[in-house]
């Protein structure tokens, strides 16, 4: 199914781009002759089509699955930082604060997925293009974040946060931080 949501996505991109910076220009040139070139109607059915074939692969994927999810991005980096969300390690003593460190990162993701999660809206489900890439977002701030602490030559970040922030259509900040220290 994600392939044929994929090509439905990049056949609607096509179309859309081919009818707006083609065809338009086109048409506000030409506007006395009545025939339309047989491109500009492919362009047309291109954006028709797309949409209507990521439609029914929504449609198709979620009677089969219901409203669960995809693939989420996990984190299979090996760092040796151990992440706490509490100001105190189990068992171990801080023995040096060595500071705050951050991991920051910005993702969108393209308009053939946006247009997969804005049919989503319309059917309902969980907007998995969206869970998708914050999961991605997250691991890569996360990662980040663990690797200048090594730099640092931390044992431990404590009060680890997530903050996320909307930039602009579907793109996010993410950020998180951390105090890094050493234990006991």
């Amino acid at each position: 199914m994600k392939i044929l949501q994929s090509i439905g996505s990049l056949v609607f991109v096509l179309g859309l781009f081919v009818t707006v910076f083609a065809g338009l220009p086109w048409l506000v040139m030409v506007e006395d002759d009545p025939v339309i070139p047989y491109w500009f109607r492919a362009a047309i059915f291109s954006l028709l089509g797309g949409i209507l074939l990521v439609l029914l692969t929504l449609v198709i994927e979620q009677r089969k699955s219901g409203a669960e999810g995809s693939e989420i991005y996990e984190d299979k980096s090996n760092h040796r930082v151990l992440l706490l969300n509490s100001d105190k390690v189990p068992d171990r003593e801080v023995t040096e604060v060595l500071g705050m460190v951050q991991g920051h990162t910005v993702f969108a993701i393209w308009l053939g997925k946006d247009l997969s999660a804005i049919a989503r809206l319309i059917l309902g489900g969980e907007l998995v293009e969206y869970t998708e890439m914050m999961g991605c977002a997250r691991a890569v701030a996360t990662d980040r974040m663990m690797t200048s602490a090594e730099d640092m030559g931390a044992d431990a970040i404590i009060n680890v946060r997530y903050m996320t922030t909307s930039i602009i259509g579907s793109a996010s900040e993410l950020l998180v931080y951390g105090t890094a220290v050493k234990l006991s």
